[in-house]
């Protein structure tokens, strides 16, 4: 199925007020419906690598894939295609850039953080690690649909910290999952339903460790109907606040519903379960 029809999809990436590089890096495709937001970390020009690597290689294998087979339709253990494709693609990225690091010396320790969505079948099945973030605006409801992998998350979570002290920590770009640090590592995928009117936003750290929840909510909420004025704000805000890292932002706007293509037999056995 060719999502243009019901998907509008921006991204936009910014170098900051303080860093003269971006080591951010964003893709999307529309036509088969997912995007892909990476925030690289590494000295010199390491990270860049490693956020441009995982874009690249992630927007060609997703592409191949799902042109093989739709996302939504299920393997021998009932798991949808864009699960196991995504499951498989990351670690495959996050191989790649190990041995890169390990294999030359000047990208020894980069890694990246990685947010992935894919929209099929009425839903978005959402792949991430590390603290990049994916958040969802339904009607005037704003909610984080990620859980950040990282050391204030991990306080938060035990009681340590509250959320309030942890905007003000000075830990916030302490990651406990990233790719390529280590030979493997696991993605945490899961599957959110999607209505028409939901617009996703996918950043990273650089605009929510710069702009509150709430101020990310009141733009989308007034400049969704024009998503390159929402994406250019987003990224102006986090600017006049500081701009201290690289910000970038995918919107993602769902213009109507998207059900898979399903033949007599497929509808049969959905209709028994």
């Amino acid at each position: 199925m060719d999502m243009n029809a019901v998907l509008q999809i921006v991204t936009r990436s910014d170098p900051g007020m303080v860093r003269s590089n971006n080591e951010d890096a964003v893709m999307a495709n529309p036509q088969r419906g997912f995007a892909v937001l990476a925030d690289g970390m590494g000295g010199y020009n390491a990270g860049e690598v490693a956020s441009g690597m995982a874009t690249a290689l992630l927007g060609t294998e997703l592409e191949k894939a799902f042109v093989a087979r739709e996302p939504s339709s299920e393997d021998a253990s009932g798991q949808s295609w864009a699960r196991v494709t995504l499951r498989a693609e990351m670690a495959r990225v996050n191989g790649a850039i190990y041995q890169a690091a390990q294999s030359q010396p000047q990208y020894a320790g980069m890694g990246t953080t990685l947010v992935v969505g894919v929209f099929h079948d009425n839903k978005v099945t959402v792949a991430h690690i590390g603290d990049s973030r994916l958040y969802r605006l339904r009607g005037e409801d704003f909610q984080q649909v990620t859980r950040d992998h990282s050391l204030l998350q991990e306080q938060i979570d035990s009681g340590l910290i509250t959320p309030e002290q942890a905007r003000h920590s000075q830990n916030k770009n302490l990651v406990t999952r990233a790719v390529g640090i280590d030979p493997e590592v696991e993605a945490e995928i899961h599957d959110h339903e999607v209505l028409p009117g939901d617009v996703y936003l996918f950043c990273s750290d650089g605009l929510n460790d710069m702009v509150e929840d709430e101020e990310i909510a009141m733009t989308l909420g007034a400049l969704s109907a024009n998503l390159e004025l929402c994406a250019m704000q987003l990224i102006q805000m986090a600017n006049d606040n500081g701009g201290r890292d690289n910000v970038s932002v995918i919107l993602v706007k769902v213009k109507g519903e998207y059900p898979a293509a399903r033949g007599w037999w497929a509808r049969l056995m959905a209709w028994f379960k």
